[in-house]
């Protein structure tokens, strides 16, 4: 029920919480900015509330960021901005892909093919590691393809177990978020080192940082875009079917026009997810390739966390979000409505 239509007090009570809540959510951002102008003495002198009024604002703490006092801050930013982008857009690319796929088309596979994935990859690994002499990434990359060459083939068979299908495959996607962030932040660093002695930099690459990221997001585009395609009308791709259209063309040319707004939707959740996520960032980078939130974390000093340079820096982390967040509100909220009548 919208506010407008509530008549006398009610409308009264209801527009003086909507404003409550508003201030509530709006101070955090009011007190980071008032932060960033202070100088240290006003900071840790007790709390201030108005410009000119509490205190005298200075320009320090942005003079000390954007002058590189604090951190590399444009390649940091620069390096944010890129990653984010590349990975927010190849994740919601390809998990739309899969999570069509997951809506219109029907997956059957034995789960002992799953397990021989598992057993062919683990012990194929072990024995090139252990038993052949091969190093670390060679048995790595060996024993994957062997793995998963093998679980493609046996998945043709009418093997006995339990049969698996789309909502199986589909639970698979999401419980990769139920792992701990940091067993799969150091798993691949691991990985990333092995495969760096054969030549390829992965650690603190742009390449390396973007397949973790776009990893990272794929099971909550995914998770997201199934229920987003789930409610559009499958009569349209039906009767494009009946004119002989390509199932690529349908999903180019219809399916995806259909759902921008859903498409907007996780694109911005995803970026959002990206552009704040510091593990991946702190484990997998050293200097080139750091990102916003490592530069944030690092605003301190032997006196200890310096709240006046934290917030000026965490001031220019938040800005580009909320200007991105403000161009697209409309069909983010038409994804987002859609999402939830879904």
């Amino acid at each position: 029920m919208s506010v407008r239509a509530l008549q006398g007090n009610r409308r009264w009570l209801a527009l003086g919480g909507c404003l409550l809540w508003l201030a509530f959510t709006l101070f955090p951002l009011y007190w980071v900015a008032i932060t960033s102008f202070k100088t240290p003495l006003a900071v840790v002198g007790g709390p201030t509330y108005l410009p000119f009024v509490d205190f005298e604002p200075t320009l320090t703490a942005w003079n000390e960021l954007l002058s590189g006092e604090r951190g590399a801050f444009y390649n940091t930013f620069i390096a944010s901005l890129i990653v984010s982008l590349s990975a927010a857009v190849l994740a919601t690319f390809i998990g739309a892909m899969a999570a069509y796929a997951l809506v219109r088309f029907t997956f059957r596979f034995r789960l002992l093919s799953a397990l021989i994935f598992v057993v062919v990859a683990f012990g194929g690994f072990l024995l090139g590691r252990n038993v052949m002499g091969f190093g670390q990434g060679i048995s790595l990359i060996y024993s994957f393809i062997a793995a998963l060459a093998l679980a493609v083939i046996s998945s043709r068979f009418r093997l006995p177990g339990p049969e698996l299908g789309n909502n199986d495959i589909v639970f698979w996607f999401v419980s990769q978020r139920m792992f701990p962030p940091i067993v799969a932040a150091f798993a691949l660093y691991l990985m990333y080192t092995e495969v760096g002695k054969l030549g390829f930099k992965l650690v603190d690459s742009y390449i390396g940082l973007t397949f973790a990221y776009i990893a990272f997001s794929l099971p909550i585009v995914v998770w997201l875009m199934r229920d987003f395609f789930e409610a559009l009308p499958i009569e349209v791709e039906e009767a494009a079917m009946v004119d002989n259209v390509p199932t690529w063309r349908i999903f180019f040319g219809i399916v995806l026009p259909m759902s921008k707004p859903g498409l907007i939707a996780t694109f911005m959740i995803t970026l959002a997810f990206v552009w704040n996520e510091f593990l991946f960032a702190l484990f997998l980078t050293s200097s080139k390739w750091q990102t916003l939130p490592i530069l944030v974390a690092g605003q301190n000093s032997q006196r200890g966390d310096e709240w006046w340079s934290i917030s000026a820096a965490a001031l220019v982390a938040i800005i580009p979000m909320m200007v991105m967040a403000g161009i697209l509100s409309r069909l983010m909220r038409s994804g987002l409505l859609l999402g939830a009548i879904k």
